[in-house]
């Protein structure tokens, strides 16, 4: 509801009137629209770190509109650089994103909220919290990295992370490793990779939730700025009009957006993260959706590192509109924009730039889409793997297992040179609870393809994987092993199948010895005791379920 001083008693606003003028705001600007700018701006991410000029793009839209900007911030975490230990940290953070844009514009009782974000966890956690809020809402996104060059070669985020198993396997040189390092990353920006972050972009643009093209054009583009003031004009029309959240956000925009995420080959992350989203709408939402979903959806479109496209390719084949229109026969297409009008509207005004390499329904990359949900004796509740990044030779693959307790005991396996061809490195105990935090293995999975074992060697996980992560690499397995699931009963030696194409991931050994084994196990100490990684530890539910609290 807009704040208009004439219509309230004149000492029922009195207190907040006076602490706002002390801020500069003045009396006329008391009786506009009040647009919260949820800002994560930060100088520890890449991909927030201009959202501080962003923002005030935003503000003179939100002013030329008749509005009342009032910004404030939230943590932003980025997944590259909290690897290791760090990681215990970074989806719990989801939480606590969400729960601080909700805690505060709950507070404050604005008429619109602004969310500025464009990373992993950030993303989803704004998400979460707009469907707490329940405003209307626009979603400011930061845009994509520009590409690095190397030798000629496009490299992006992820060819660091597989550069280092290639140094480790002696197939580059140390002076190389560097080259490819300083070159990855020119730009502030989200990784130009088809990881979790570009992969939430586009689906929030795919929900409506955000302007057009504001998912794939660059972060430098002078356009950007223009998006951001144009979507500061729309907040306050929205919340004018009392078009709220959840009117955008519904079970079909919500359908819509996991296939969009299954034809571009998109994180396997964004199954916890819509899990959660689903979870705080009252939408239900499984992962047997998301795998018949998959098995509907062909994929249209690859990216680094499954390909050599870049999330600036996509843009130049028009972009999030482009894939719309490509499989728009499979989408609901009369959910609302943000902008006016429907997601119709957009397929409509779209044009396919490069149908080369931005498939159609009728002639795709691959004929299901990107995720699959594996089940079996070892994964009763389930487990995801991107199989669009998974070489056909081991769609199907017997190994015998090695077990590790942690990344820590996996990563030093790899990099003293010890994994053997036809190998399943099993790594537990990095769940949600168990972790705790559920990390991402990111830089184990893309040594192993570095090292050039990615068509040989499987990984299986109660942890997590990111969305640049190819190769047979199976995560999120549930029960976690911490919860006394399968997992933890898995000893050096066993054999474990993986049959993606029929959904299956069992241990072969008798039902009678694993119950036998579960039986005597005990479970291990802790690893976090103080602090909110030891409430998340506590509370965290399954990765089937979201891993929310």
């Amino acid at each position: 509801m807009t704040h208009t001083s004439a219509d309230l008693n004149p000492i029922t606003n009195a207190y907040e009137n006076a602490l706002y003028l002390s801020m500069g705001f003045s009396r006329a600007d008391l009786d506009k629209p009040r647009i919260a700018i949820a800002n994560s701006w930060s100088e520890t991410t890449p991909g927030h770190f201009h959202l501080r000029k962003l923002a005030d793009c935003v503000k003179d839209g939100i002013r030329r509109a008749g509005g009342m900007p009032v910004e404030f911030n939230t943590i932003a975490p980025c997944d590259g650089i909290a690897q290791g230990p760090g990681m215990h940290y970074v989806l719990p953070a989801r939480e606590i994103i969400a729960a601080s844009v909700e805690l505060m514009v709950k507070a404050h009782g604005f008429d619109g909220l602004v969310l500025m974000c464009s990373c992993d966890k950030i993303v989803p956690g704004m998400l979460m919290a707009a469907a707490r809020c329940n405003l209307p809402t626009v979603f400011v996104l930061g845009g994509v990295m520009v590409p690095g060059i190397w030798r000629g070669k496009t490299v992006v985020t992820c060819d660091v992370k597989e550069a280092m198993g290639q140094f480790v396997a002696g197939r580059i040189s140390a002076e190389e490793f560097r080259d490819i390092e300083d070159a990855a990353c020119p730009s502030f920006g989200v990784c130009s990779m088809m990881g979790t972050a570009s992969t939430m972009c586009c689906l929030v643009e795919a929900m409506g939730l955000a302007l057009p093209s504001a998912a794939t054009l660059t972060a430098t583009a002078d356009r950007r700025h223009r998006l951001s003031c144009l979507s500061g004009e729309r907040i306050v029309e929205l919340a004018r009009t009392g078009a709220k959240f959840r009117q955008f956000l519904t079970h079909e925009s919500l359908t819509n957006a996991i296939r969009v995420g299954l034809a571009i080959g998109g994180s396997s992350n964004m199954v916890i993260h819509l899990l959660a989203l689903a979870a705080e709408l009252g939408i239900p939402l499984t992962l047997d959706d998301f795998d018949r979903l998959s098995r509907e959806t062909p994929l249209l479109i690859k990216f680094k590192p499954a390909s050599d496209l870049c999330l600036t390719d996509l843009h130049e084949a028009g972009g999030v509109s482009a894939l719309l229109k490509q499989m728009s026969r499979l989408l609901t297409l009369d959910c609302p924009v943000v902008e006016g009008g429907t997601l119709r509207n957009r397929v409509e005004q779209a044009v396919v730039w490069r149908k080369r390499i931005l498939r159609p329904l009728d002639s795709p990359l691959a004929p299901e889409g990107g995720l699959a949900v594996l089940k079996g004796s070892l994964a009763p509740e389930g487990a995801v793997v991107k199989q669009s990044g998974v070489a056909p030779k081991m769609l199907v693959h017997t190994g015998p297992a090695k077990v590790f307790d942690s990344e820590e005991a996996v990563r030093e396996h790899l990099l003293s040179k010890r994994v053997q061809p036809g190998d399943v490195l099993v790594i537990r105990y990095e769940g949600p609870r168990g972790g705790p935090g559920m990390r991402e293995l990111s830089i184990p999975a893309a040594i192993l393809v570095g090292m050039g074992l990615g068509d040989s060697v499987a990984m299986v996980t109660d942890g997590r994987f990111s969305g640049a992560t190819r190769g047979p690499c199976i995560g999120h397995v549930a029960p976690e092993a911490a919860l006394r699931g399968p997992l933890a009963a898995v000893r050096d030696g066993d054999l474990i199948a993986i049959d993606i194409p029929n959904r299956r991931l069992d241990l072969k050994v008798p039902e009678s010895e694993i119950l036998q084994r579960l039986s005597a196990w005990q479970p291990p100490p802790p690893k976090a005791s103080v602090g909110f990684l030891d409430l998340y530890r506590r509370l965290a539910q399954s990765a089937s379920r979201g891993a929310t609290l």
